[in-house]
């Protein structure tokens, strides 16, 4: 405690300190506080324009990328649009990642969005090039701001569109700012802190490659680069260097984030932006010379020969298309190179089984990155609802005293049934404590953190995923009500009355489950599947019934005391609502429909050793 304390004592701090002398530094500079501005606006547009796309992207995301990502063509087109409507390709690079880790596109296909994205990373920088530094863009700004604001007052659809236009507003003021603060600095002349030679180009790859770790963003590199390029304050050998370098920041940034929050299929593709981006970059230093003497004589063609920013804007599409050109043939062995470096974690049979046991199972597939958009944040929880499932099935079936394995075919009273339960050392209330209690809450809390988008049927979604998770925990707790009696009973050594009716009891549970996870894995139409499910309702009934007339007539025989007779009462209700739940199930769905959903609870391999 004293550490955490300590460490974020220590962090408020620094926090403190830098923004002390960042204000300082604002007072004895006031070109500098314009330039820091103009960045801030600039990045603070580009956030509003990112979640103004994102929420009037709704629920059609997901089939947009699946569609998109059909074909590497359609991927890289896909890549250069998304980039060029969110201006930073470090976004698009984080989503593609995001989609990948929940399994919405495949490895090939991200690799071709991430070229894409590199591709259409270059257009902002033509857009403020062609532009030039005597263009205003506050006479568009204005305009926009004030329709961004209105919309805000007019919906959920109306405030998406109006983040837009003050996303884009706001990106249209930062860039006036910064050209402003670059133009106060008359007498600032980074040429002079140049190095000749290799020793200097590469200063200049270090300066763009830090700015972009830490603005986080290669466009908001190149926008400084070019506002200091067109005050005279870089020479155009420089400007290109920090391009190159701003490349390989972009890749640093989407390499760091992605690594930590996603899975080993993200993790993948941070790999490959890395290697990409960074060859890409290496290539492109090799040849700066014949590409810069290129870039010269193409704007000089045109008749632009002396305009550095179109220069510096062709250089940055050309190094660019040159990696596309280097990678694309080799786009399926990259990613059978990446996967053989980084294989998928082989699949255990049985996930908790010997010392394994006893330690506390932790959600598998809430990845931060998920939470970029509202269809992987969807996906990620499904997956987690089926880890959930499966380790609710497997501890339903230990307060039962069943291997999974024999839920397929379960007897009444098979010849290790006591030998099973004498061995039994961790009841379903500690398996509850250990496997399900903590993935339920990390459930909750990545659910709680999601924007909820305003389409009704995803929200309809995530309030049947909140209802099937507590579903799970609901028949784990009512199994372990179960458990008690039963354990007392099915150790005795005569064949009572009370221990034959346990038997009965655990049987038709057992029978129910089974039914329960074909009905919810079977393709059936959907007439046939709601008779199928009525049908498992009648039979529910019927035990009943059937099981309480059992009781009395063991009461008046007086082969069953009261004090069991109530015990095997309060069991049957405890069974009945535990299978209540777990039909429950049946009836929510990704489509939000009476769907085969069971997969949600049920998993093919048992989690827990053992049972």
């Amino acid at each position: 405690m004293q550490a955490a304390a300590y460490s974020t004592y220590s962090k408020h701090s620094l926090i403190a300190l830098a923004g002390g002398a960042l204000a300082w530094s604002f007072w004895f500079s006031p070109g500098w506080l314009t330039l820091c501005a103009g960045l801030a606006l600039f990045l603070f547009g580009m956030q509003q324009l990112e979640q103004g796309l994102k929420s009037l992207a709704g629920g059609r995301l997901q089939a947009l990328l699946a569609a998109s990502t059909a074909t590497p063509a359609k991927g890289l087109l896909f890549g250069c649009v998304a980039t060029f409507l969110l201006q930073s390709s470090t976004l698009v690079s984080l989503l593609t990642i995001a989609f990948l880790s929940t399994g919405l596109i495949t490895l090939v296909g991200s690799l071709a969005v991430l070229f894409g994205a590199n591709l259409g990373a270059t257009s902002g920088i033509w857009l403020l090039a062609m532009a030039g530094q005597n263009l205003s863009m506050a006479p568009l700004a204005m305009p926009l701001l004030v329709f961004g604001v209105l919309l805000g007052f007019s919906g959920p659809r109306g405030a998406a569109a109006g983040r837009l236009l003050l996303g884009i507003g706001l990106i249209f003021l930062g860039i006036d700012e910064i050209k402003q603060g670059f133009t106060s600095f008359g007498d600032l002349d980074l040429q002079r802190y140049s190095a000749d030679g290799l020793q200097g180009a590469l200063l200049f790859v270090g300066v763009g490659t830090l700015i972009t770790v830490v603005v986080q963003s290669s466009h908001a590199t190149l926008m400084l680069t070019l506002a200091a390029l067109a005050s005279r304050q870089l020479e155009l050998q420089q400007a290109l260097c920090i391009a190159i370098g701003s490349n390989v920041g972009s890749s640093v940034s989407t390499a760091v984030m992605g690594m930590i929050g996603s899975s080993r299929s993200g993790q993948r593709l941070a790999i490959a932006h890395v290697l990409f981006n960074c060859s890409t970059a290496v290539v492109s230093f090799a040849l700066l010379a014949p590409l810069s003497w290129l870039v010269v004589v193409a704007t000089g063609w045109v008749g632009h020969g002396s305009n550095q920013l179109i220069q510096l804007a062709l250089f940055h599409t050309l190094f660019n298309v040159l990696g596309v050109l280097l990678f694309w043939p080799w786009q399926p062995q990259l990613a059978a190179l990446l996967t053989r470096w980084m294989p998928d974690k082989v699949e255990p049979e049985v996930l908790i089984a010997g010392e394994h046991a006893a330690e506390v199972t932790r959600a598998r597939y809430l990845q931060s990155n998920a939470l970029q958009t509202p269809e992987s944040a969807a996906r990620a929880v499904v997956q987690e609802l089926q880890h959930m499932g499966r380790l609710s099935l497997e501890v339903i079936c230990h307060a039962l005293y069943c291997p999974l394995a024999m839920l397929q075919d379960p007897p009444r009273d098979d010849a290790q049934l006591r030998t099973r339960v004498e061995q039994q050392r961790v009841d379903a209330d500690r398996l509850y404590q250990l496997h399900i209690k903590g993935v339920y809450a990390q459930l909750l809390a990545f659910m709680g953190k999601v924007d909820l988008p305003a389409d009704p049927a995803q929200q309809q979604f995530w309030r049947d995923s909140q209802v099937a998770a507590f579903q799970m925990v609901d028949a784990v707790k009512h199994a372990h009500r179960l458990q008690r009696n039963m354990h007392r009973y099915l150790l005795e050594q005569t064949d009572s009355s009370a221990r034959s009716s346990y038997i009965e009891l655990r049987h038709h549970v057992l029978l129910t489950l089974r039914d329960l996870r074909e009905l919810g894995l079977s393709e059936l139409p959907d007439a046939e599947w709601a008779l199928q499910l009525q049908a498992l309702d009648d039979r529910g009934q019927q035990f009943e019934s059937q099981f309480r007339q059992h009781l009395f007539a063991c009461i008046r025989n007086e082969t069953l005391t009261g004090l069991a007779a109530s015990s095997l009462m309060n069991d049957l209700g405890f069974a009945q609502h535990m299978l209540a739940s777990l039909r429950q199930l049946l009836l929510l769905g990704e489509d939000h429909a009476a769907a085969r959903q069971l997969h949600l609870l049920m998993g093919d391999a048992p989690l827990i050793e053992g049972l």
